[in-house]
């Protein structure tokens, strides 16, 4: 590990840093990515809202409004590429008073302005029309026919992925203390003492992008940490709507919505509350009855008694309300990729691009390599076999007939694929990242002993070695 040198180092590894490595291997870049975490996707691309944002909210102008414009049909190319699920179901931005009506005017403007055409206020007997279970006290909706639904966790495994399979590194467990200059390269040392150099560095380690910045001497950087929280329901209200519900935005952000997920569910949520740090992401009762609250006004048939899991994931805002993505003026061949916030998720494959630009610009030759491949098999390919199909295959892998997840229908062999594919899957909450194992409504208390049990087997370790999520999450201490 010490002494290890690359051209390009990515600090922090969620999508945007994911998205940064893939792009830096289409033109055969040296690149290492570097994550605290013992897995990827551990921030804010674990527990966001996981939608495809039209472009009609960013400040016309703003980096978000151009990344945005660009980013969007982008995205959906590459999830395809990458067998990532995504859909484009559209999204309501709905009004409940004439004064909320006059500012979907505005949004409708703004999105013009931005260069989305895909847009169109209608009232609210034609959205009722369109969405059933819509409240009735919707006076009129901002139909955005481009926006979609994405997983941002598959989103964010999958470039690494294809990052790794196209030769980037990815060292996690790696949280970096300190970063000098050593000649012409920079020397990044862990907290546990090892090293890698780099010849530049992508600073995109989310809520803590402004600690890293400050490690070469740039202190422009100041993340306010944005809490949100979310309820997830059961697959049973999953059909509820079909389209994302939002309300009309505020300065806070884009309110509470109601949204379906590619893989079934209904999502309602997030809050946004200011925290102290982004290490505060616990759930609170407050947060939870507002979800509950403003989800209703959208949707009153939303039943809550359905809920199966809560989770808060932590946004990083900043004062001016846009992106920060350039060369740090504290530090030459060091990148800031900072405060990305919404829409910073549609924005990944465009922000990546943009990143790749911007090392263009500062001295870094790059060229198309011929080697590259943006195509990654499909991790879901069993699932989406028909019944005829899954028999022969079984008759080959048995595996893939013993049904280990009840809940999600997910099999032993799916499991075992996740822990031996790149990035590959190290405990249960990376199992269940990767195949949903423990996603169902018993949230995985009738197949985690035997997901622990093939992680053991697969890693060559012993069962008291497992963790939940890595560091002291162990699940069992010892054998009686």
């Amino acid at each position: 590990m010490n002494n290890m040198k690359y051209t390009v180092a990515v600090i922090g590894v969620g999508v945007i840093g994911g998205m940064i490595g893939r792009e830096l291997t289409r033109y055969g870049i040296k690149t290492v990515m570097l994550e605290k975490g013992n897995d990827v996707a551990l921030g804010a691309s674990k527990a966001n809202s996981g939608i495809v944002h039209g472009g009609y909210d960013p400040e016309p102008g703003t980096l978000k409004a151009k990344l945005n414009a660009s980013g969007v049909e982008k995205l959906f190319n590459t999830a395809l590429e990458l067998n990532v699920p995504i859909k484009r179901n559209e999204s309501f931005v709905c009004a409940f008073s004439e004064e909320e009506k006059e500012h979907l005017d505005v949004l409708y403007k703004r999105g013009h302005e931005n260069g989305i055409t895909a847009l169109e206020i209608i009232d609210g007997d034609k959205a009722r029309e369109l969405e059933k279970n819509l409240s009735e006290s919707v006076v009129a909706a901002l139909w955005v026919k481009n926006a979609g639904i994405v997983c941002p966790y598959e989103l964010t495994v999958a470039s690494v992925g294809n990052a790794m399979d196209n030769g980037a590194s990815l060292v996690t467990d790696f949280e970096v203390t300190s970063i000098s200059k050593n000649g012409d390269a920079f020397e990044i040392t862990s907290k546990d003492g090892r090293t890698v150099y780099a010849d530049y560095v992508i600073n995109s380690a989310g809520a803590y992008s402004g600690k890293i910045a400050s490690l070469v001497g740039d202190d422009s950087i100041e993340i306010i940490p944005r809490a949100g929280e979310y309820l997830l329901l059961d697959k049973s209200e999953g059909e509820r709507v079909s389209r994302t519900i939002f309300q009309v935005p505020t300065k806070e952000g884009k309110g509470i919505l109601v949204s379906p997920t590619v893989d079934g569910n209904l999502l309602t949520g997030p809050t946004a509350a200011v925290v102290a740090s982004p290490a505060n992401k616990e759930t609170t009762a407050d947060g939870m009855n507002k979800v509950n609250t403003l989800a209703l006004k959208s949707v009153p048939t939303v039943n809550f008694r359905n809920v199966i899991t809560s989770f808060t994931g932590v946004r990083s805002s900043n004062k001016d309300g846009d992106f920060i993505i350039g060369e740090s003026a504290a530090c030459p061949q060091f990148i800031n990729v900072a405060a990305i916030d919404s829409p910073g998720l549609t924005c990944c494959v465009s922000i990546a691009e943009y990143v790749i630009d911007i090392l263009k610009g500062i001295g870094l030759t790059l060229e198309k390599s011929a080697s590259f491949n943006g195509k990654r098999n499909d991790p879901h390919f069993f699932r989406k076999m028909n019944d005829d199909e899954k028999n022969e295959f079984i008759k080959a892998n048995p595996a893939y007939g013993r049904i280990v997840c009840r809940c999600e229908g997910i099999s032993e062999g799916e499991m075992r694929y996740a822990v031996r594919t790149n990035p590959p899957a190290r405990d249960l909450d990376g199992v269940k990242r990767r195949t949903r194992a423990g996603m169902g409504r018993c949230q995985g208390g009738f197949c985690s002993p035997t997901v622990m049990k093939l992680i053991a087997e697969e890693r060559g370790i012993g069962k008291e070695q497992v963790t939940k999520n890595g560091g002291g999450s162990y699940i069992v201490t010892e054998k009686l």
